[in-house]
């Protein structure tokens, strides 16, 4: 554990972010959920613990200095990635976590409820058909669709000013070019792990 403690901790220092004891706690206790579940529901391709800290959690906090406002939405959030992890370090937002896959949803709303997570709303529907009673200040994506797709799909649940970011291994510029709106790549760097990841911010 000791050693899983020190990526995660040294990870989040490298990405200059400031994360309590107690939410550490919350981020080990996620990723042990993760692997106790994942022999059952298949949550993740990922089976090695060392790689779930880094290619899940830290990736996910890559981008918690981008979002914008206090509602936030996860779409295809799967295993609850990047969701989780960002509402364990960000209590004070609202994060809805969206998935049409009943088993993902089912262990989101677990591991929810295991880690006490008073921010965090699990939905199970298909992106298109979600309808929100108000719009979001961030919509999140991860290893979703092509970025023109992405934006088609998730217009409907920006409130105005609203911003998507999608979260990619790498970003071709023919999917960059088929979009016109104002946006901004942003070349991010996981700790210990040796692969490009972009943001694609579209405002």
């Amino acid at each position: 554990m000791d050693a899983f403690r020190t990526i995660l901790v040294e990870g989040i220092a490298e990405l200059n972010l400031t994360v309590d004891e107690g939410k550490i706690l919350q981020l080990i206790a996620f990723v042990n959920l993760i692997e106790k579940w994942n022999k059952a529901y298949n949550l993740t391709a990922i089976k090695g613990k060392e790689d779930m800290f880094r290619l899940h959690v830290l990736d996910s906090l890559t981008v918690l200095p981008y979002l914008d406002g206090s509602r936030i939405i996860d779409v295809g959030t799967g295993a609850g990635l990047p969701g989780i992890p960002l509402a364990i370090c960000l209590p004070e937002l609202a994060f809805t976590l969206l998935d049409s896959n009943a088993k993902k949803t089912r262990f989101v709303q677990q591991a929810v409820l295991e880690l006490k997570l008073a921010n965090v709303v699990v939905s199970h529907s298909r992106v298109e058909d979600f309808q929100p009673e108000q719009g979001f200040s961030t919509v999140l994506t991860r290893a979703f669709a092509e970025l023109s797709d992405i934006i088609a799909m998730t217009q409907h649940l920006l409130a105005d000013n609203g911003k998507l970011i999608a979260m990619k291994a790498r970003c071709l510029d023919e999917e960059l070019v088929k979009v016109s709106n104002n946006k901004q790549v942003i070349a991010v760097k996981i700790p210990g792990v040796d692969a490009e990841r972009n943001l694609i911010c579209v405002n």
